[in-house]
């Protein structure tokens, strides 16, 4: 299949020197939407991205090491006792952000995952519920084509997702009887991936997914929504200007402390760019660090605090039936089963997924997780095509010294090199020992003659949490900073909590609900002058 063509409409320029309404900070799940609906509603807007701006049709190859360039992959430290890998584990760069090469698993949060502490008596609770945040998934699902079963078995009643559910591959299929003869329901899953044509409002046609589960390589097709093709587009035709290779450094405040201009390097060249309003959307590492290098926001002492991390352990098994695992969308069915399980001893729950892989991805793990190496690793390998596996995502807590600080290292850029401390806690040692036995159960009924484990905790959340109290929190229930009058956070950092659900439809959310927010304030403003 020919590569589609996505044509990019004219871009306004803006010149560093007028002050635009607003700029954002990144083109992921968080920057992009709301960025998109700024500009929609008339307001000038610059998004400055540090990567660049890949075209889909001629950057992205159907080879797995070309993932590569798609991640984040400056160094952060890692302390803990369960230090986390960065890079293509859970961050990327490039207008789209981790979009480019997330695979497009978009569940909803459900209600009970915004009242955890309220549940529990342990964690903290949302300022926001899933009420509002409800039309937000609504809309989203329509807008980008979500793919999934006209019926969803678990949370409250919604409309059909806008597109029949992709084809199950075999490692889902193999979870699906494995789960049938135990009796826990399964359904395919929600996926940003289409699984036919579909038209999008203010982009455009885009083609059907074509299965071949390179999605962590970048989407060459455009059959992902990944924010380039999707929110970025609408932004630029209506009048946003998105400027790749930006670096942002700092800001220029005024003598109230409001922001007044983003400093930034493009080229090698310190730009200024003068604006009214800052919305950092940068992630949970990137932005607590831009933060503490500069002081900002932190009256709380809370940047950089609450880092969560989703608990993810996968099983892999060995089966007599050729799997194939590179083929098909790599998460195809979902059980909610065990969003609240009924024998847990441990607080909120987790999902289970089904999970393809790519070979160079897979060979990393088995000799990092199994320490196989050489000979003995060849032969592992020899059985790649019949391995399929399973992971967990479940919720994860904050707990003291889970942290994004700044270390006495200095990068490229003469800037503080992120440290993250991560250790998981008991109640997510619990969760996990769980789901590992539950997991172990539907691999031995789906006839697995071998399995392993590969610990892991996926998605870097929290650092610059929302909340109802100054003291306690970052930012506000609009994502607005308590300490800087014209500064908003909206991406994975603004989170109480970590949700038993994958975060990129809930950051979407977030970000569109944080726009229209905006300018319904905005709105007030004006209209008391």
């Amino acid at each position: 299949m020919t590569a589609a063509k996505h044509p990019v409409p004219a871009m306004r320029h803006y010149p560093p020197g007028e002050a635009v309404d607003a700029v954002v900070i990144g083109t992921g799940a968080g920057g992009a939407p709301l960025m998109a609906r700024l500009a929609a509603a008339g307001l000038s807007v610059v998004a400055l991205e540090a990567g660049r701006h890949w075209s889909p049709a001629d950057d992205f190859a159907t080879d797995e090491s070309e993932q590569n360039k798609l991640f984040w992959m400056d160094e952060r430290l890692s302390a803990g006792d369960d230090p986390l890998a960065f890079g293509k584990n859970n961050s990327g760069i490039g207008v789209g952000g981790s979009t480019l090469h997330y695979t497009a698993y978009t569940p909803r949060a459900q209600p009970d995952d915004f009242r955890i502490r309220e549940q529990f008596g342990v964690g903290a609770d949302w300022p926001i519920g899933y009420d509002e945040l409800a039309p937000y998934y609504d809309a989203l699902e329509r807008f980008l084509g979500v793919s999934g079963p006209a019926a969803y078995p678990w949370g409250p009643a919604r409309d059909p997702y806008p597109l029949q559910p992709l084809p199950l591959n075999a490692a889902a299929q193999l979870m699906e009887r494995g789960c049938e003869q135990l009796g826990i329901r399964t359904s395919p899953a929600a996926n940003a991936a289409l699984s036919g044509s579909y038209y999008q409002d203010g982009v455009g046609w885009r083609p059907a997914c074509t299965n071949r589960g390179f999605c962590q390589a970048g989407c060459s097709t455009g059959a992902k929504a990944s924010m380039d093709v999707t929110f970025i587009p609408l932004a630029i035709g209506s009048g946003g200007e998105v400027r790749p290779g930006c670096f942002v450094t700092g800001f220029d405040r005024d003598e109230q402390g409001s922001i007044t201009g983003v400093v930034y390097v493009h080229d090698g060249i310190e730009e200024h760019q003068l604006c009214r309003h800052v919305f950092l959307c940068a992630g949970a590492v990137e932005s607590p660090r831009l933060l503490l290098i500069h002081g900002l926001a932190n009256a709380s002492g809370q940047v950089g605090r609450n880092f969560m991390a989703h608990t993810g352990m996968q099983l892999w098994g060995r089966f007599e039936e050729s799997v194939r695992p590179y083929k098909g969308i790599p998460g195809g069915l979902i059980s909610e089963d065990t969003h609240r399980p009924a024998d847990a001893d441990f607080a909120g729950g987790y999902l289970l997924q089904s999970i393809g892989v790519m070979p160079l991805t897979y060979v990393g793990q088995v000799a990092r997780g199994r320490g196989l190496w050489g000979d003995e690793l060849r032969r592992h390998m020899r059985g790649y095509n019949h391995t399929a596996g399973i992971n967990i995502l479940g919720d994860c807590l904050p707990h003291d010294g889970n942290e994004v600080v700044l270390s006495d290292e200095f990068d490229a850029r003469g800037l503080p090199k992120p440290l993250i401390s991560f250790t998981n806690g008991e109640n997510e040692r619990r969760m996990t020992a769980h789901a590992e036995r539950v997991m172990r159960e539907i691999w031995n009924a789906a006839g697995a003659s071998e399995t392993w484990t590969f610990q892991r905790n996926a998605h870097t959340i929290g650092t610059c949490r929302m909340g109802s109290s100054a003291q306690e929190a970052v930012v506000d229930s609009d994502c607005r900073a308590f300490d800087v009058p014209n500064l908003s956070i909206c991406d994975n950092s603004v989170f109480p909590s970590a949700l038993a659900a994958n975060p990129a439809l809930t950051i979407m959310a977030v970000s569109l609900r944080t726009a229209d927010r905006f300018l319904a304030t905005r709105g007030e403003r004006g209209a008391a002058h």
